[in-house]
């Protein structure tokens, strides 16, 4: 179509036509046809008329020859550039004009064509998308926008109760909301309530479609680790819409450069198979080079109406070997740690005791670091002379003469004169610990035996069981068990049940006679005794506090 006549076309549809008085108003220019329903009510404004325009200035025509009145109480009259039609008949069908005398002098003619309908239907709604959308004919939406109207829709003459828009969404449609969907303006002219229809028609067919706004699925990162010399591939995921056919893409670019145009690496876009369109690129750099880490990749999604990108880089994955070597470090040194101070705990032990505060032992005003007790009962010759070597020697000359400690030994420390029994009670009482020295039993016999100093096995007997007493009952002292040859065939069974309690919770410590350095304070057995004992040795008293 030339320019010329697409002018002469625009002119015919949208322009006036200048009149004079004698003017044939039947002439068809600027025709603009309505179509409307029998018994409804309708108002009409030409939409290059002014619908304000004052009467005077303006004359309606019915079909070209019949004057209309501007009398409101007719069903057909006019007001201004507005004509109102209160009671739509078929014969009202036909080419209304209006002629427009302007206050310049100038006359212009405005044509409309009333089709009055017992029902219309207008164009259906055919298409695809998920959502459907149904819009009120122009002349109702126009109508209760001027007249302040009320709108309502209904569906094949079912009210949709909620719905008072001008444009009515069916979310998600199917073959149940086919149908006739009518927009209803209900609106108040001179005390009276008239209503002015539409109807859409609604269908439902083929693939559902929908378009939503373009999402970036993946990269969902700006970095992504990788290894130098190892290929790698990278995602581009773009989300359109639902069964979207067309207008949807993903790809890769390299510091703005398409993927494809550069060396080493290749694009792949996938469609999944499934209703929501997505699209997917893989890029696959076929080794990551130093200049991989250097570039910026960017993700481009690009839909029906708009284009998004993520950017990504990459980035050098930390050796795990420092982080392995650092565990097995730390891990070998902790292995370490308890070793040694699985082994060597009491060594340890030991050496610190000299550099811990003295307030943080217990103070009291005990005279004896420990108070030994022995058994008296038959023995061979081999274990008396051990005993007693044992005893009135290496004891002494190590926990006495070396470590500084200060012990009751019975035979040695008794003060002649004084009662036995109280003795016992009196020395038990100033002690810090009891030291039991256990001997082989010599048979069935020693079962019924006690343990009692070298002099008398009464006062052997009732030692032992104060020393029980204070131990296990009044918990005042802690006992250390020494073993002396070996246990014999009966083991510990001969001994008192107080005694075998105390060996089942701690095993006796067993003096290594005969070994080379045995006697010396810091082999193995003596610092296991110096643990036991109390880390600090007991003030020294001058005789007369002890009698």
């Amino acid at each position: 179509m030339d320019t010329s006549r697409l002018l002469l076309l625009v002119y015919m549809v949208i322009t006036t036509s200048e009149c004079s008085e004698t003017a044939e108003p039947g002439c068809d220019l600027d025709t603009i046809p309505y179509n409307v329903h029998e018994g409804e009510a309708f108002k009409c404004v030409h939409d290059n008329l002014d619908p304000n325009v004052p009467d005077e200035e303006i004359t309606w025509f019915n079909n070209n020859q019949t004057e209309i009145t501007a009398d409101e109480n007719e069903t057909v009259h006019y007001h201004g550039g507005s004509l109102f039609f209160l009671n739509l008949l078929p014969e009202d069908s036909g080419l209304y004009s209006a002629r427009h005398n302007t206050s310049a002098g100038k006359c212009r003619n405005y044509k409309i064509r009333i089709n009055v309908h017992k029902k219309f239907v207008y164009q259906p709604i055919v298409n695809s998308d998920i959502d459907k959308k149904v819009t009120c004919p122009n002349h109702v939406r126009r109508t209760c926008a001027t007249l302040i109207g009320e709108l309502t829709w209904n569906k094949d003459n079912k009210t949709l109760h909620g719905q008072n828009e001008k444009t009515l969404w069916v979310a998600n449609a199917n073959k149940t909301d086919e149908g006739i969907y009518t927009c209803v303006c209900t609106w108040t002219h001179n005390g009276k309530k008239y209503n002015t229809s539409g109807h859409r028609s609604l269908t439902v067919q083929g693939d559902k479609v929908s378009y939503r706004k373009l999402e970036i699925i993946s990269p969902t990162n700006e970095e992504q680790l990788a290894d130098e010399g190892v290929g790698i591939k990278l995602y581009c995921k773009v989300y359109c819409g639902i069964n979207m056919k067309r207008d949807c893409n993903a790809s890769w670019e390299a510091n703005g450069v398409s993927v494809d145009r550069i060396e080493g690496y290749s694009q792949v876009v996938i469609k999944e198979p499934s209703i929501n369109t997505i699209f997917t690129a893989v890029l696959t750099i076929e080794k990551v080079s130093a200049k991989d880490f250097a570039a910026e990749f960017k993700c481009l999604g690009i839909g029906s109406y708009e284009k998004l990108h993520a950017n990504l880089i990459l980035k050098r994955r930390e050796s795990i070997i420092p982080l392995v070597t650092s565990g097995v470090c730390v891990l070998s040194l902790c292995v370490f740690a308890a070793v040694l101070i699985k082994c060597f705990a009491i060594d340890l032990a030991l050496f610190f005791r000299p550099f811990l505060p003295k307030s943080s032992y217990k103070k009291d005003s005990r005279v004896y670091d420990a108070y030994v007790v022995y058994q008296t009962q038959s023995m061979d010759k081999v274990t008396e002379d051990s005993l007693s070597q044992f005893i009135t020697k290496t004891l002494p000359s190590v926990l006495e003469g070396k470590c500084g400690y200060r012990l009751f030994i019975h035979g040695r420390d008794d003060i002649p004169g004084e009662d036995r029994l109280e003795l016992v009670e009196d020395r038990m009482q100033q002690s810090r610990r009891l030291m039991v020295l256990l001997t082989p039993g010599s048979g069935p016999e020693s079962k019924e035996e006690t343990l009692t100093p070298p002099r008398d096995s009464l006062i052997g007997g009732f030692d032992c069981q104060v020393g029980l007493h204070h131990a296990l009952l009044q918990r005042e002292m802690s006992v250390i068990l020494i073993q002396l040859g070996a246990t014999g065939p009966q083991g510990y069974s001969h001994l008192p049940a107080g005694l075998q309690h105390l060996i089942q919770n701690s095993a006796p410590i067993r003096w290594p006679e005969g070994s080379r350095g045995a006697a010396a304070s810091n082999s193995r057995f003596w610092k296991r005794v110096r643990y036991l004992m109390p880390a600090i040795p007991a003030r020294k008293h001058p005789p007369s506090a002890i009698i």
